[in-house]
């Protein structure tokens, strides 16, 4: 009987870990987005959370109040359907659906190959409007200037311990349908902690669309780093 070999057959290639492969692969792509960016000075926000936390009512209501302040468009990521980018487009800015056909996050050469289909020069916002899902778009940058995620009150305050390469990756957290607080148990003090001690220098805004709690708050952050891109 002969022994099996433990070492790999002569001639093989060793390869490295795939996935960090296809990681390099995204931030090279990341990189030619933010120097577009960065040309055009139009202000890059990727906007991540699990699915139905109000990323789309969100994008809604921001356009309604800054349509007339300033030029947005917007870029939604789904599995299937033009639903969402329908809904914003109702607000009367452009919106674009990318349909990922299965995939659970956006990717930098998504975004890339659909650049071209905005007025770069003349859009001071342009959102990302990811995929719903905490865990796979943590990994992918796509060359936004800020990561915003949101955290729902209905999901329970426990999520950025359980999912903390989202948070410790993201700008800002926004605590989402605040309006439901008295009516579900969350904690904002308790999720507010436990995603600060993740990453002390996460910002963290309370907000509803639906009642107007915390929009012009973060509106205004907006519109501050909108001048500061531009400046």
């Amino acid at each position: 009987m002969v022994d099996k070999s433990t070492k790999a057959a002569r001639g093989t290639v060793q390869c490295e870990n795939t996935n960090i492969n296809l990681l390099k692969a995204n931030d090279f792509v990341a990189d030619i987005i933010k120097k577009e960016m960065a040309k055009t000075k139009t202000l890059l926000i990727n906007v991540t959370s699990s699915a139905g936390s109000g990323k789309t009512t969100l994008m809604q209501k921001t356009a309604q109040k800054l349509k007339d302040k300033i030029t947005m468009a917007v870029m939604v990521g789904d599995l299937e359907t033009e639903r969402d980018a329908d809904r914003i487009r109702e607000t009367g800015i452009q919106a674009l659906q990318i349909v990922t056909g299965g995939i659970c996050h956006l990717e930098a050469q998504m975004i890339h190959q659909v650049l071209d289909q905005f007025d770069l020069e003349n859009i001071d916002l342009l959102f990302i409007e990811n995929v719903g899902n905490l865990v796979c778009p943590s990994s992918f940058d796509l060359g936004e200037d800020y990561r915003v995620t949101l955290m729902a009150t209905t999901e329970g305050d426990d999520k950025p311990k359980k999912y903390p390469k989202m948070f410790l990756t993201s700008d800002m957290m926004l605590v989402s349908k605040a309006d439901l607080l008295p009516y579900v148990p969350f904690s904002v003090e308790a999720v507010t902690k436990d995603a600060r001690e993740v990453n002390h220098e996460l910002e963290v805004i309370q907000l509803s669309a639906l009642s107007d709690e915390g929009i012009d708050e973060w509106c205004d952050w907006l519109l501050g780093k909108i001048q500061q891109k531009k400046g």
